[in-house]
């Protein structure tokens, strides 16, 4: 995909950002990496909202159970994104290298393949615990746009993940990059994966939509879908895919599926609400 250069008076009027470190709590060569914390808060905090919940009405799980989910998330996100990562978006590299997958200290992780992760995840818990699928899910559902707004703060650290090149008045010089102003995705995506859809989750919560199940999974998948195939069109492919068939990038293409489940879900709980 060629970089066409936005013209010098755009380069001194963007935002250049410092170097961040890459460590959140660092020790030498080693530390805990801001992508890291933002998981572990993520689900933390997530955690700490359903064990609250398990106290309403409308709970399906025991406090017990609440902290044994943490155990089938961590599983399912760790080996769902790294697998899936190796799968979407580097296959050939990892096919000649499986070892490679198992470097996670690296980098390389997918949503998409973490949400696959988590719903196998889900699936082996609500089988031996007799919780019913969908309403597990929608409760993770809801806790999870926490995590995907701390991730996105944290890509937005680490200066990765960035946007196109582009001349609007926001655009941003991010370092060790071709030195051009880009679209700061990052914060795109935390405030539509993480704040709005956070909002809209908190709002369907408190007008009783957990009482149906499927609903606020059917919200969250088509939320999320539509928040990414919406900001891939400015975020930059990645250099070793580029853009598939259409002009669509494999994050787009990974989103589709999702807001068509998500659809289906919103639909099938409708029609039980009725």
């Amino acid at each position: 995909m060629t970089i066409q250069p936005v013209p010098v008076d755009y380069l001194y009027s963007a935002i250049t950002l410092p170097e961040f470190n890459v460590f959140a709590v660092q020790f030498g060569d080693f530390g805990i990496r801001w992508y890291a914390l933002a998981y572990i808060a993520g689900l933390v905090i997530g955690i700490y909202i359903l064990r609250r919940e398990t106290r309403l009405p409308t709970a399906v799980m025991t406090a017990d159970q609440t902290d044994r989910l943490l155990n089938y998330l961590l599983i399912g996100i760790i080996l769902g994104g790294r697998l899936g990562y190796a799968l979407f978006y580097n296959a050939g590299f990892y096919l000649n290298n499986p070892v490679a997958i198992f470097y996670i200290w690296q980098g390389g992780m997918s949503f998409h393949g973490a949400l696959i992760g988590v719903a196998a995840a889900l699936y082996v818990m609500s089988q031996r615990h007799k919780i019913p699928l969908l309403a597990l899910a929608d409760r993770v559902a809801m806790v999870t746009p926490i995590g995907l707004f701390l991730g996105r703060l944290s890509n937005f650290i680490n200066a990765e993940l960035y946007g196109r090149v582009t001349d609007v008045p926001w655009a941003m010089i991010f370092p060790n990059s071709d030195g051009q102003p880009r679209h700061p995705s990052q914060l795109y995506e935390a405030g539509l994966e993480g704040i709005l859809l956070g909002i809209a989750m908190y709002v369907f919560w408190r007008r009783g939509w957990l009482g149906t199940q499927g609903r606020l999974s059917g919200v969250f998948l088509l939320g999320y879908g539509a928040a990414r195939f919406l900001v891939e069109l400015v975020r930059q492919p990645d250099a070793h895919i580029g853009l598939l068939a259409g002009g669509l990038s494999m994050g787009q293409v990974l989103s589709l599926p999702m807001m068509m489940i998500g659809i289906y879900l919103l639909r099938h709980g409708w029609r039980s609400g009725r």
